[in-house]
């Protein structure tokens, strides 16, 4: 079996004209393709645009079943089209720390934590994780969809810093990027590397070969709320990682679209940028209080520190909630109402079936009075109103896995 598959492997990558560095638009539409594209549409991927590029929005079993395969077993996601940087310099925490929340000073070596770049607003330009890694550089994630955006800021923050005597650099990962989710990640990775993965918790990264693939890094994290580890490994050798990982001894591993990936990732309560967060909504009014380190508040030394303190301290006066329904599903965009529906109080953010519980989740935003879970609210939908109950959220228990 794996001889064949190296085959197509081999016959996918023989001309290196067929293979879509992350960096580089290919079509017409200006639509960028990630180094697996050929071996999505060999799969039957069915491509879609999405943040300005072509990718898999699902495979030939559809989303509801790629979305509970990840669940009870292990699915593996393209998510090469994110953004991937690497931060450097003696100055490189101190650089990273003026356009985020988080405390990576205080990160141990090998650690990361998700957390947001805000400006003067207190508003989020985007989400993103950072990781220190023991090779003395900031490995960064960051969205797609704000990729373009989120470089030109660090960039132009990076020259700034320099021109004050600071010492820092950024620089493009032209990296391919899998992310491998579910229960039996764990043990298939543990067949891929030549150290404990139990010695890998949730959000810590390691430098290492996948299969003997050198020069991989995996960090153990995700966007489903199950275990699982993204890794980034050189675009040249994508296709060989994807197969041998779905070729695993120990584990069947399938391939899943980003259709499969936005219900888990809002099962698991995870924010979607652009949807559930943006540049007018604060970290304290989208219920991310937790990613401001506590160093970071009483220094107040990041962007828009004045107004999310002050939200900290007064609470806000909408808030990010959990919704649970029956009936038609609710998606983003639909207005909520108070429990007698005569008031609107909010709207949703994001919604959609949920193939794990077979009711609709979705979230949004509300006025505070109305953010208490177990509060009857009405959501119009299809121009009927449909009645809801606000829950807390994750939906459904995490799995991670913290050792």
């Amino acid at each position: 079996m794996f001889s064949r598959v190296l085959r197509l492997k081999n016959s996918l990558i023989s001309n290196q004209s067929h293979i879509r560095k992350f960096c580089k638009s290919q079509t017409n539409l200006d639509l960028k393709r990630t180094c697996l594209y050929d071996f999505h549409v060999h799969n039957e991927g069915k491509i879609v645009p999405f943040a300005g590029w072509e990718m898999p929005v699902q495979y030939k079993s559809g989303i509801t079943s790629e979305h509970l395969y990840v669940r009870s077993d292990a699915g593996l996601f393209d998510v090469s089209h994110m953004l991937q940087t690497k931060i450097t310099g003696e100055d490189s925490i101190k650089f990273i720390e003026s356009m985020t929340v988080a405390d990576v000073e205080g990160l141990k070596e090998n650690q990361g934590t998700l957390s947001v770049f805000t400006n003067d607003n207190g508003g989020i330009l985007d989400d993103l994780i950072i990781n220190k890694t023991t090779d003395g550089y900031l490995y960064v994630v960051s969205n797609a969809g704000c990729a373009e955006k989120d470089l030109k800021n660090m960039l132009t923050q990076a020259e700034l810093f320099r021109n004050a005597g600071g010492d820092v650099d950024v620089e493009i990962i032209c990296n391919g990027l899998l992310a491998l989710q579910g229960p039996s990640a764990g043990e298939v990775m543990q067949e891929a590397v030549d150290f404990d993965m139990n010695t890998l918790p949730f959000m810590t990264n390691k430098q290492c070969s996948v299969y003997g693939i050198s020069d991989c890094r995996v960090t153990r994290c995700g966007y489903t709320g199950e275990d699982g580890v993204e890794i980034s490994v050189p675009s040249d050798k994508s296709v060989e990682l994807a197969i041998r990982l779905m070729n695993s001894k120990v584990g069947n591993v399938k391939l899943i679209g980003l259709g499969a990936r936005d219900s888990l990732r809002l099962e698991a309560g995870l924010c979607l940028y652009g949807n559930d967060i943006d540049e007018t909504t604060s970290p304290v009014e989208a219920t991310l209080m937790w990613t401001i380190g506590k160093r970071r508040r009483q220094d107040a030394d990041f962007p828009g520190a004045e107004v999310i303190l002050e939200q900290i301290k007064q609470k806000p006066t909408r808030k990010r909630i959990g919704i649970i329904s029956e009936g038609p599903p609710a998606r983003g965009g639909t207005k909520i109402y108070n429990e007698s529906g005569t008031t609107q109080i909010g709207e949703l953010t994001s919604g959609c079936p949920s193939p794990s519980l077979k009711k609709n989740v979705s979230m949004g935003y509300v006025e505070t009075p109305f953010s208490k879970v177990g509060t009857g609210v009405q959501l119009e939908v299809r121009k009927k109103m449909v009645p809801a109950t606000v829950s807390k959220m994750p939906f459904l228990k995490c799995n991670y896995f913290t050792g």
